[in-house]
């Protein structure tokens, strides 16, 4: 009897395991589906916006082109077949993960673009770092007294610094320390050169901590008026234990979705900077392609620009799940 009762626990204990397992995989499942449409639309909607935008071939020929050697770079490229014939072809080679050479260097396409993928993730990475060090403590001190005349101050010098693009405050940094200071470069990227970095880095700095250290702020000061705050102080809990304990986790929460979409707003959003720095990433890349209308290499951009994005948005709420407990529990 006791043989036969262990077997049917350990049977049900399997049946349950593998329950939770499949259970903990649909939400992978709904994600990577997710992922599939994204790429599907993305993909979709740039091809025939692309073929719309000019023709390759006048491009690559020049304007002083015959009409026998613009067919036959069409030729060349497939650009003279029919627009759904090309579209097929193009999807079916997007599913072997192929996107063709690049019509300007004949280098393959996606091969290009990965070069570029982690020059632009350092730069959005060391951007993101420095917005996190700098509006974190900034806004969790503007928050513990938002009626401070001081912070009154500092919270209008935010407001106005929210509205100053990123280039605006690049061309300045580069007058005062390239040019008359002498100090940092303006131009190229180096891995091995911190130098190369600071410019381009606090361009893009300035521009997002602002509202990330408004949001901070808003967070900390709403945290400072719930209950569990009057009653930690009624416990004796010292102003720094009050604010760094108490207020500023339960802040971060607000925070971290802010700077999860910064990140991915920088993937694809920080061309101007790495134009104005000729910093060889994916922006810069993109924006070269578009003039010289490279739509292999358009193309494989956006598809690494589509799955960075995701995987950062995934990721933002991987750590939402950490920083919140109410987010871990069964059924949440």
């Amino acid at each position: 009897m006791s043989s036969g009762t262990a077997s049917a626990s350990s049977v049900a204990n399997t049946k349950t395991t593998a329950q939770d397992i499949l259970t903990g995989l649909i939400p992978l499942f709904l994600q990577l589906r997710k992922l599939a449409w994204l790429i599907f639309a993305v993909t979709t909607l740039l091809f025939f916006v692309l073929r719309q935008a000019g023709d390759p071939a006048l491009v690559l020929a020049g304007n002083d082109a015959t009409p026998e050697q613009l067919a036959a770079i069409r030729a060349q490229f497939g650009l003279d077949r029919p627009l759904l014939i090309q579209y097929f072809s193009y999807m079916w080679n997007v599913l072997q993960f192929d996107f063709g050479k690049s019509l300007a260097s004949a280098e393959p396409a996606l091969g290009k673009v990965l070069d570029m993928v982690p020059r632009t993730l350092h730069l959005a990475g060391m951007a993101i770092l420095l917005t996190a060090s700098i509006a974190i403590p900034l806004g969790s001190w503007l928050g513990f007294k938002p009626e401070n005349p001081e912070r009154r101050m500092v919270s209008g010098f935010l407001f106005v610094m929210q509205g100053v693009p990123g280039f605006v405050t690049a061309l300045v940094l580069i007058q005062i320390f390239a040019v008359n200071l002498r100090l940092l470069p303006s131009l190229g990227y180096e891995w091995y050169e911190p130098k190369t970095w600071v410019l381009p880095v606090c361009s893009l700095a300035s521009f997002l901590f602002p509202s990330l250290t408004r949001v901070v702020a808003a967070n900390v000061a709403e945290a400072m008026r719930e209950d569990y705050i009057r009653t930690a102080r009624a416990n004796g809990a010292s102003q720094m234990a009050l604010l760094w304990k108490h207020a500023v986790p339960n802040a971060l929460l607000g925070a971290a979705a802010l700077i999860g979409t910064q990140f991915a707003a920088l993937l694809g959003g920080s061309a101007i900077i790495e134009t104005i720095f000729s910093w060889p990433g994916m922006g810069w890349l993109l924006l070269e392609s578009v003039q010289t209308l490279d739509f292999p290499v358009v193309q494989a951009l956006a598809f690494m620009i589509a799955i960075l994005v995701f995987s950062v948005n995934a990721s933002t709420d991987l750590v939402f799940r950490f920083l919140d407990p109410r987010l871990r529990t069964k059924g949440a």
